[in-house]
């Protein structure tokens, strides 16, 4: 074995680094519905569904400290009004982290609303909502998030909506101790998911059906015996997820996401936060 292959086999062994793709069977489980979630073709595709009785969900079989993960997504088409389908990382326990992707449904027509929050030891709040500029129930998309020890970054097929950056030296909570697992649901939240809860869920259009392919997790798979402490490594045998920020040319992309199909930011929301504004609000350019 060449030199140069070795030191990358041992480096990716010293850290857990895994690239774990496509194959649901391998990668994923299905963790509630009962048959309303289904993995087929080989585990090359899943689906949930979600009808008057109940949803669906599925989960990683690993847990993760840091990484990129993908999911290529294809919507409830037609009235998905009051569904709410999910991608997210998440831990566990009252102080856990989570990083979400929530996809709110809406009537036939109107465009889905792409839900984004970010919780650190149990406290959320941190809501930015965009419409897209595609329709998501026609194709599958490519979604996305990155999480290293500077930022979080949300991406659509590979186009930056959102960066949550890492403020901890200010004070500022931020998730990196805390391994988190690969989550996705579909499920009925018509009390709130469309309009505020105005526009209910049309069960005579069910059951509702999300499909999902080319799952992708380049990450640090936690373990007892890793720590997944990648702060001390040669940036030469770093996997690009590990220092990925955002270039011009992404900045200029966040831009205009954000200034054409942003609905809701709550760095914006003086109403809602009445007495100030979230500090990290006032501290970073990008949120």
């Amino acid at each position: 074995m060449p030199f140069s292959i070795f030191l990358l086999s041992l480096f990716v062994f010293s850290l857990h680094i895994a690239a774990s793709e496509a194959d649901f069977y391998e990668n994923c489980e299905i963790t509630w519905g009962d048959e309303r979630a289904k993995i087929l073709n080989g585990g090359q595709l899943l689906t949930l569904s979600l009808d008057k009785a109940s949803g669906s969900g599925f989960q990683s079989k690993q847990e993760f400290l840091f990484g990129r993960f993908d999911l290529q997504m294809k919507l409830v088409p037609g009235n998905s009004a009051g569904t709410v389908t999910t991608f997210y990382l998440s831990s566990q326990g009252p102080t856990h982290d989570e990083i979400d992707f929530e996809f709110l449904g809406n009537l036939s027509g109107d465009p889905y609303v792409v839900h984004t929050n970010v919780f650190t030891q149990g406290k959320g709040n941190r809501e930015q909502q965009f419409y897209l500029w595609f329709d998501p129930t026609k194709a599958f998309h490519t979604y996305s998030i990155v999480w290293n020890r500077q930022h979080i970054i949300f991406l659509v097929d590979n186009i930056p909506i959102r960066v949550f950056n890492n403020l901890e030296a200010a004070g500022i909570a931020f998730p990196n101790k805390q391994p988190m697992r690969i989550y996705s649901s579909l499920w009925n939240a018509d009390d709130w998911a469309t309009r505020g809860g105005l526009i209910k869920t049309n069960w005579t259009q069910g059951p509702f059906t999300a499909s999902y392919r080319n799952f992708n997790a380049d990450a640090c798979v936690w373990s007892s015996q890793s720590s997944c402490d990648s702060e001390s490594t040669n940036s030469l045998q770093k996997s690009a997820w590990q220092d990925q920020a955002l270039d011009a040319s992404g900045r200029n992309r966040l831009r205009w996401v954000q200034k054409k199909y942003m609905i809701y930011n709550y760095c914006t929301d003086f109403k809602r936060f009445s007495e100030g504004l979230p500090p990290e609000c006032k501290r970073s350019r990008f949120l």
